[in-house]
């Protein structure tokens, strides 16, 4: 068999008619194989725990913050997300470990603000996503 050939197998149905699965198993073991080894699980897994720490609606709002005030004190991000300073550094320190925000300390205040350009490009990509017209809810 060819190696570009794709593979045929007669899939088993349920008397489901479901429009999202496959009514034919098929393989293209050309393509399979070359992209099996392109996805580290080390990388998935950093990247799973990266999304897992921003689909928190406070941790999101706060990379949000982060994105259009460049650095903000815990104090400033408590008060416009409405939770206690303690919450609130909770988060950001979160947020630091697993690389979304750095910060600093200038006296006796912390200062937070986003990891590097990456992260603000997600956050804003994100957000143009979800305001694109085929997003929105109906």
């Amino acid at each position: 068999m060819a190696a570009n050939q794709k593979i045929n197998v007669a899939a088993q149905t349920d008397n489901q008619s479901n429009n999202e699965v496959c009514e034919i198993v098929c393989y293209d073991a050309e393509k399979i194989s070359a992209l099996k080894h392109t996805v580290d699980d080390k990388e998935a897994q950093g990247m799973s725990q990266l999304f897992k720490a921003l689909s928190d609606p406070t941790r999101m709002k706060m990379a949000m913050y982060l994105d259009k005030g460049d650095e903000l004190c815990v104090c400033d991000m408590a008060i416009l997300t409405g939770h206690t300073i303690a919450t609130t550094s909770h988060h950001l320190r979160l947020m630091r470990s697993l690389g979304i925000a750095k910060s600093r300390k200038e006296g006796k205040n912390v200062f937070y603000s986003l990891h590097d350009h990456h992260i603000r490009l997600l956050v804003r990509m994100t957000l143009e996503h979800m305001r694109e017209e085929h997003c929105q809810a109906e």
